[in-house]
C-alpha cells in the first residue's frame, strides 16, 4: 500500500501519528519511549522478527498479537519518504511490545506498566487521536484538513505585512480538493510547482518593476513531511499589489497550461496514484461566471 503519514507529533518524548489509511501509530523512538527501553532495543526486536528459530522474547511477542486477533508477519509499516523507509509501528505491535515489558520481561519495568495501564483505559486508537488533535471516527476528510490545518499554521505569521505568499493564496485548490474527498498527503505539494512557475513568470514580465520588489521569508513544513528534513527555507513573498496578476495568471497559465504537467510528473515518480490526479483535476475546476 502507497501510506504516507497525515500528521504526526511528540508528547512527552513519544512520537505517533496517523497513516493516511486511517492507522495510528508510533515511531520506534515513540515506543521505546512508552515502554521505557533503549531506541536500539526496538531496532533489535524488529532485526530478530523473522530469525528462525524464533527467539523467546519475539516468541513472547508474536504470541501476545494473535492473543489478540492481531497479525505478526510483521513489525512495522514501511512508509516510504524522500527515498528513504520510515517505521511506523501499528497498534497490534506495539500494545504486544508494551505487554511484554509491563508483564512479561524478567526486568521489572515500572514505567511500561504505567503505560501499559494508560492504553488499556483509554484504548491505543484513542490515545493516538487524541495527541495529533483528531476526532475518533476520523473521515479522509478531516484527515486532509488536518493536514492542510498544519501546514498553514505554519506560515499565517511568518508573511510581511502587505505580500502574499503562493500557499496561502493557492489554499482555494486544497479547499476544493478537500471538499471532494481527495485524500492529500506530503506527496501532493503543488505549491512549489505554482511558485516556480510564476517565479519565472515574474522575472520573464520584470514585475518588480511594475508591483515592487519581491521579498524572501521562511518556509517551514510539519516535521512529518520529508521537506522538513532540511529545516526552515527562503520562499518568495509578493507584492499585495500584485495579486490581481497573480488569480489571473494562475487562472489562464497556470491550470490550463501547467497543472496537468506536474501531475503526471507526481504520478510518474510514484508519489502520487494517477486516479488520485484524475480526481484532483475534476475537483479543482471551480465554475465560471456566464456573461
Amino acid at each position: 500500500m502507497n501510506l504516507t503519514i497525515t500528521t504526526q507529533v511528540e508528547a512527552d518524548g513519544v512520537g505517533m501519528g496517523v497513516l493516511s489509511n486511517g492507522a495510528p501509530y508510533l515511531t520506534g523512538r515513540g515506543l521505546a519511549r512508552l515502554c521505557g527501553v533503549s531506541p536500539s532495543t526496538i531496532i533489535k526486536i524488529t532485526d530478530d522478527w523473522q530469525v528462525t528459530p524464533v527467539k523467546k522474547r519475539i516468541s513472547t511477542i508474536k504470541q501476545n498479537i494473535r492473543e489478540s486477533d492481531g497479525d505478526d508477519t510483521n513489525a512495522f509499516i514501511p512508509i516510504q519518504m524522500s527515498g528513504t523507509i520510515y517505521h511506523a509501528f501499528p497498534e497490534n505491535v506495539c500494545m504486544a511490545v508494551l505487554e511484554y515489558y509491563a508483564l512479561d520481561s524478567a526486568s521489572a519495568n515500572d514505567h511500561a506498566k504505567k503505560a501499559y495501564r494508560t492504553l488499556a483505559r483509554k484504548g491505543f486508537i484513542d490515545f493516538v487521536y487524541e495527541q495529533v488533535g483528531l476526532p475518533r471516527n476520523a473521515t479522509t476528510h478531516d484527515l486532509a484538513t488536518k493536514q492542510f490545518l498544519d501546514r498553514i499554521g505554519l506560515v499565517q505569521d511568518a508573511v510581511p505585512e502587505g505580500y502574499f505568499c503562493i500557499f496561502k493564496e493557492i489554499s482555494d485548490m486544497f479547499s476544493a480538493l478537500i471538499t471532494s474527498g481527495v485524500q492529500i498527503d506530503s506527496g501532493f505539494i503543488p505549491d512549489i510547482s505554482v511558485g516556480m512557475a510564476w517565479s519565472k513568470y515574474w522575472k520573464s514580465e520584470n514585475l518588480d518593476a511594475i508591483h515592487g520588489m519581491r521579498q524572501r521569508f521562511q518556509h517551514q513544513y510539519p516535521s512529518y513531511y520529508p521537506q522538513s528534513a532540511a529545516g526552515p527555507q527562503d520562499a518568495y513573498c509578493y507584492p499585495e499589489d500584485a495579486l490581481g496578476e497573480f488569480r489571473k495568471w494562475m487562472r489562464e497559465s497556470y491550470k490550463p497550461e501547467k497543472l496537468g504537467n506536474y501531475l503526471k510528473s507526481k504520478v510518474k515518480s510514484g508519489s502520487l496514484d494517477a486516479a488520485k490526479a484524475t480526481a484532483i483535476t475534476a475537483a479543482y475546476n471551480p465554475p465560471q461566471i456566464t456573461h
